[in-house]
């Protein structure tokens, strides 16, 4: 006899009309026959039902490898939802009766044996514990403070208890004592993430170049990702050519009245009065790498770090020239302490880093012909007073100025001038996109100058003026005011995807920061904003932004195989600790049925 006893596996006949009568059960049909209605099942149950719903499934399905294969099915089952063989035992010994015998309840409990009696029965001991709940002064209720309090020999003895909960128990007590975890709730949002033009450029400009560097970067698995020193890569193997430092920057805010918002509350509890609004705020701009953490010097002086006070009558707001100014201090700190490395700077798809200089060749506002008399084109651009900061008029709005666009480029690379060249009739006046397409050998005939909206159609390339400059290689190839400073003293920059915060992991160095302060008495005053915020983040330490980097290169992985993104945060999850996956994740993806 097997250890499951002596029945043969139902046949799939039994099976199928099992199935069907389970489906009722987890999708009870309306009395109109359209829809269905909440089966009120609680979750653990639901979860059983389901994971029966899915091993039939497999046994009854022609198409499935595990078809007619009752052990097979449950192991496939398993599997699919990341469980172990004992899980798959388990499921075939509760689904057996119900399949065979009809019995109505196909979920009794294989997990536990009987029922004991709860303490919590006990009304001196609930009472107790919920006037000790109260005591507390934060208002931050934990099922540790449970724990906490029945570990007192004092609390032990008193109730005549030989040892304390577990926090398992304690969290099912909260629940019974009435008490509910609670945040404010939002929306979800939905964005581009696997919009077609993101994930071309995914996939064949940022995962290709980061391929291209990968193994020149160092790397550390989860045994060994601890450091002697922030700023000394020393637990990784040495290696005899220059080592890639990828440097990811972001920015973050951090309000004064931002505070946990989630804990455990009694129902009868009166609401806390809270400080109304977000309160005073500074953003964090800095530079973070996994071989060296923050971007600074051995001996922490120096920092690329900047602490901005937002806000038109505080810093003003965080411009691409601020950007510019952070990121010259980044790369004179990197080539002064880490001369031995190559660096290169990732920055997302923000329009403030990605913005072109000021006279930037850009077809996008060109008039076809050139001016009337007395007038000219140009771009319109802040003007900014000599310390480089905007000006405004009067009424607050910001001043602005004219400034030629620079030349474009002939096909063998010799430059194009857009306006008249001295001697021409109407010298230094733009030329318009006619001229400048004659010039470039194109007939241009009663061509428009731009289609209704500019909205081409996806197979025209001639259709009108615009669509024609606009896909010239010299427009086309413009880069960011960020590459051009960069490249002049040897650096390099990638952007990152649209829509995929998962490949920054400063984005988690931020949220562990942001968790940390959150913990921090309120901030009211500046001065106590700006220590708490700099405490906050000191707090996170190398060896946790090594594993939060190691995800987003599981991520980049996952990609770089051709997942899609639900898919890699599937396989990022179950292989958390590992730098890449398995060769067989397509397989197990299958099997769970991504």
């Amino acid at each position: 006899m097997s250890r499951e006893g002596s029945w043969q596996p139902p046949d799939v006949v039994q099976a199928e009309a099992a199935l069907k009568d389970l489906k009722k059960i987890l999708k009870p049909p309306r009395t109109s026959g359209q829809g269905y209605k909440d089966p009120k099942l609680d979750a653990w149950t639901r979860e059983r039902l389901e994971a029966i719903e899915t091993f039939l499934g497999h046994y009854t399905n022609p198409q499935s490898p595990a078809y007619d294969t009752w052990t097979t099915a449950s192991l496939l089952t398993a599997v699919g939802k990341g469980k172990t063989t004992w899980f798959a035992r388990n499921l075939r010994a509760i689904a057996k009766p119900y399949v065979l015998f009809c019995i109505s309840d196909p979920v009794v409990n294989p997990y536990y044996g009987r029922q004991s009696r709860s303490r919590l029965e006990d009304q001196d001991m609930a009472n107790e514990i919920h006037e000790y709940l109260q005591t507390i002064e934060s208002g931050h209720v934990r099922a540790q403070d449970i724990v906490n309090y029945l570990d007192k020999p004092d609390v032990q003895s008193r109730f005549g208890m030989k040892r304390g909960v577990s926090l398992a128990t304690a969290k099912r007590w909260l629940t019974k004592m009435e008490y509910q975890w609670t945040k404010n709730f939002k929306g979800q949002y939905m964005d581009g993430h696997e919009r077609g033009d993101v994930v071309w450029y995914r996939q064949n400009i940022f995962l290709k170049r980061w391929m291209e560097m990968e193994d020149q970067m160092r790397t550390w698995d989860e045994k060994d990702s601890s450091s002697s020193t922030p700023n000394s890569p020393s637990d990784c193997a040495t290696l005899q050519h220059r080592q890639t430092v990828a440097w990811h920057h972001d920015e973050s805010v951090f309000y004064a009245n931002d505070r946990r918002t989630s804990r455990w509350v009694h129902k009868d509890a009166s609401p806390k009065p809270y400080t109304k609004g977000e309160g005073v705020s500074v953003m964090v701009s800095d530079y973070v790498s996994a071989d060296y953490g923050f971007l600074r010097s051995p001996d922490g002086k120096e920092s690329a770090r900047v602490l901005f006070k937002l806000g038109k009558s505080r810093d003003g707001y965080f411009t691409n020239d601020d950007v510019l100014a952070q990121t010259e201090v980044a790369m004179t700190i990197a080539s002064k302490h880490f001369p031995d490395d190559d660096h290169i700077f990732i920055f997302d798809n923000a329009t403030t880093h990605l913005k072109r200089p000021d006279n930037a060749l850009s077809a996008r506002k060109m008039p076809k012909f050139p001016p009337k008399e007395g007038m000219n084109w140009g771009l319109e651009v802040m003007e900014k007073d000599p310390f480089g900061k905007m000006t405004f008029d009067s009424h607050g709005k910001p001043l602005k100025i004219k400034v030629r666009m620079s030349d474009g480029k002939f096909g063998n690379g010799s430059p194009q001038p857009l306006y008249f060249p001295d001697g021409h009739p109407r010298a230094g006046i733009f030329k318009g996109m006619k001229v400048i397409l004659e010039e470039r050998g194109y007939n241009v005939t009663g061509l428009r100058a731009e289609c209704p909206k500019f909205e081409c159609r996806k197979d025209a390339d001639h259709c009108c003026c615009r669509r024609l400059l606009y896909n010239e290689p010299d427009f086309t190839s413009v880069k960011s005011s960020l590459e051009l400073a960069c490249e002049a003293k040897g650096f390099e920059v990638l952007f990152l995807p649209k829509f995929h915060c998962e490949l920054n992991f400063i984005e988690q160095v931020w949220g562990h920061g942001k968790r940390v302060y959150r913990q921090y008495p309120p901030s009211p005053k500046e001065k106590d904003l700006l220590r708490n915020v700099v405490n906050a983040l000191e707090s996170v330490s190398v060896e946790q932004m090594r594993k939060y980097a190691r995800r987003s290169r599981r991520f980049m992985d996952a990609y770089q195989r051709g997942l899609t993104g639900q898919q890699a945060a599937w396989a990022s999850k179950k292989y958390q600790g590992h730098r890449v996956l398995p060769n067989t994740i397509l397989e197990e993806l299958e099997q769970a049925g991504l």
